[in-house]
């Protein structure tokens, strides 16, 4: 074996060129390397939300800019919203885009730069819910006066729970129904979406029955620790809950966005319960009460109808007067009747005598014998125009008894022509239609009709007459002789 010495980094004295490519990557490896952890705080400008799902922006301060991205499996997992504008915190690591020669921080997490940073991005996220409608009176949903299940969305351990629970069961015999989350922390908001959702998606006829009210609840705290119900995720599954909700996170002075498109905010847990259930006690009284003035107002209904009965009763007469009373019409009337009869047949009877001398057979004899003179006149001057009709009629009928001699499909037939028609029964008027070997059908004269087979055997060829046949010699009589 030979030894062989490694290629000198010098050629001709000059020091080895590189290509383009190998110190691009070489620039990427060295930065790589020497910035594979990087915590850089700077303020986005120009957000690209690419469409596979990568995020491209700019994070710069008052002096210089870097480019960042941040992948696709990363976007879910950063704590805020990239948004232009506001100071964050991020870590990664610094690499080169070497078909541009550019380098940029590769970001993992993201985090807000301070509280007035995040104060900004909920106030516009804010002012965004807000101009999309999502705080507007008119749909917020009403709560239900009497709920059978109340839902409770918070931690299960602490004194909120504790709360509800002990002023519900004061207040209202219902069903509560606790759905566990976590209401601090990263986590806290997709919980509490995921409890919202849970609860609307219950039908009629699941398990656990569905809640006509629900609460999400949380104790006091700090701007931090209320910060997951700041998340839109959570604020817009609270707007297509079906559910009426009542926001109770925080004491009197928090507020959240959750407060805004909630149906219902209440300043405390407790206070949530007394908005959600009635006082059962109270609503027994003001039963009683209404039951007892139903009582007074039927008693008072029932002797105001009395009295007026009684004073209508006065009014009337009694009912064997108005039964005398109208006997007593009837009698006058009945003993009237049969003259007023007898009265006006006689009357009627004057009326025909008076009018019967005046009818005679002769009224309506002229008028017939006048009718029949009319008739006699129209039927003499009628005659001579029904005759020329007649005539008229006579000579068409006698000119179309010829154009359908003229036209007679047979009458050809008796000059010796033949029809010939094909085997489906259809007219041949060309000779070039038919083709040879076809069947047709000749129907003469005599109303016979024969087949035959164009160009059938024993047919001469196209174009060339029919020699006529030779009739054969008869044999020379023997009675001639011999001129030999």
């Amino acid at each position: 074996m030979t030894d062989v010495a490694p290629e000198s980094p010098v050629e001709d004295g000059n020091a080895k060129p590189y290509s383009v490519s190998e110190l691009a990557f070489a620039l990427k490896r060295t930065l790589e390397d020497a910035y594979g952890f990087v915590r850089l705080r700077g303020e986005i400008s120009k957000v690209t939300n690419h469409a596979n799902g990568h995020v491209y922006l700019t994070l710069k301060d008052e002096r210089a800019a870097i480019d960042g991205v941040v992948w696709k499996g990363q976007v879910r997992g950063l704590s805020i919203r990239p948004e232009q504008g506001l100071e964050v915190i991020v870590t990664g690591k610094i690499t080169a885009y070497p078909q541009g020669s550019r380098y940029q921080i590769v970001i993992e997490t993201m985090e807000a730069a301070g509280m007035g940073a995040l104060l900004a991005q909920l106030e516009r996220l804010k002012a965004r819910l807000a101009a999309e409608g999502l705080f507007a009176p008119e749909r917020k949903q009403p709560l239900p006066a009497m709920p059978a299940v109340v839902g409770v969305i918070t931690s299960p351990t602490g004194a909120v729970i504790r709360d509800i629970l002990h002023r519900i069961r004061d207040r209202w015999p219902c069903r509560v129904i606790v759905w566990p989350v976590v209401v601090q922390g990263d986590a806290a908001a997709a919980q509490v979406a995921a409890a919202i959702r849970g609860f609307d998606a219950l039908g009629a006829d699941s398990a656990v029955p569905r809640p006509d009210v629900l609460i999400v609840a949380r104790g006091g705290g700090s701007v931090e620790d209320l910060w997951a119900f700041n998340d839109e995720g959570l604020a817009r599954a609270v707007v297509a809950c079906a559910i009426p909700l009542i926001s109770a996170v925080g004491h009197e002075t928090d507020t959240t966005l959750i407060d805004f498109v909630s149906d219902r905010r209440a300043p405390t847990p407790t206070a949530a319960a007394e908005m959600a259930t009635p006082v059962l006690a109270e609503l027994k009284a003001a039963v009683g009460d209404l039951g007892a003035r139903m009582h007074r107002c039927g008693g008072r209904v029932v002797e105001d109808r009395r009295a007026r009965v009684m004073h209508a009763e006065r009014a009337l007469q009694r009912v064997p007067d108005l039964v005398r009373l109208a006997e007593q019409r009837f009698d006058i009337v009945s003993g009237r009747l049969g003259a007023a009869l007898a009265k006006n047949a006689a009357a009627h009877e004057r009326d025909l005598v008076r009018i019967s001398s005046r009818l005679s057979p002769l009224l309506l004899q002229r008028p017939q014998a006048v009718q029949r003179q009319r008739l006699d006149a129209v039927a003499v001057r009628m005659q001579p125009a029904v005759r020329r009709g007649v005539e008229r009629a006579a000579e068409r009928l006698g000119a179309l008894s010829k154009l359908y001699v003229s036209v007679d499909p047979d009458r050809p037939l008796q000059r010796g022509f033949a029809r010939v028609a094909r085997a489906d029964g259809s007219l041949v008027r060309a000779g070039a239609d038919l083709m040879s070997g076809e069947a047709v059908a000749m129907t003469f004269g005599d109303k016979v009709t024969r087949t035959a087979v164009v160009d059938g055997e024993g047919a001469d060829p196209v174009g060339k007459p029919a020699q006529k046949a030779v009739k054969p010699k008869k044999p020379a009589s023997s009675a001639q002789g011999d001129l030999f």
